[in-house]
């Protein structure tokens, strides 16, 4: 089984071009064996329904790092193993930005799995929001909060694998170049 690297983020406005948290849950061998968190300073305005929606306000990210110094951090992790998200193309989208915005390079390509994705093509007839998903399969979820989101869909993944998904016909390659 490959190197599974889930992550979520957070977005501080509907622009979603910066992230105002990120949680990244990494799968060895079929086990959770690495979980990261932290909240980042967008260095931008906050919307007031994304603040309802996840908690995190401009108070809330103050002093915590800004994006260049998180992907020091998370570089490594994102770079050995297939990356999950649920919704990976926004997952995706927002970090993309992230890294044009501060004129940082990553490789112009990423694998990646996108649980929704795999969950219409394994369950049709069902809604496959996080929530909906963590409730079929009994995960615990504190939604909208980016390490639980990452951990549920590193769970749902491993829940669809166990249920003999061959993840090779899921996984699709998302461009870093401009």
């Amino acid at each position: 089984m490959p190197r599974f690297v889930a992550f979520d983020v957070e977005t501080p406005n509907s622009l979603n071009n910066r992230m105002s948290a990120i949680g990244i849950t990494v799968v060895e061998d079929g086990v959770i064996t690495e979980e990261f968190y932290s909240l980042v300073d967008p260095e931008t305005s906050f919307d007031a329904f994304n603040t309802r929606l996840t908690g995190i306000s401009e108070e809330t990210v103050w002093g915590a790092p800004a994006f260049p110094q998180i992907w020091e951090r998370i570089q490594p992790m994102l770079s050995e193993g297939l990356v999950v998200a649920h919704n990976a193309v926004f997952d995706l989208g927002v970090l993309k930005k992230c890294l044009c915005d501060y004129g940082l390079r990553w490789k112009p390509y990423v694998r990646y799995l996108c649980t929704v994705q795999m969950g219409r093509r394994l369950l049709p007839g069902m809604r496959h929001n996080l929530s909906v998903m963590c409730d079929y399969y009994g995960i615990p979820l504190d939604h909208h909060q980016a390490a639980s989101d990452s951990r549920a869909c590193a769970e749902i993944l491993l829940r669809y694998i166990e249920g003999g998904a061959d993840i090779r016909q899921h996984i699709r390659t998302y461009s870093f170049n401009k």
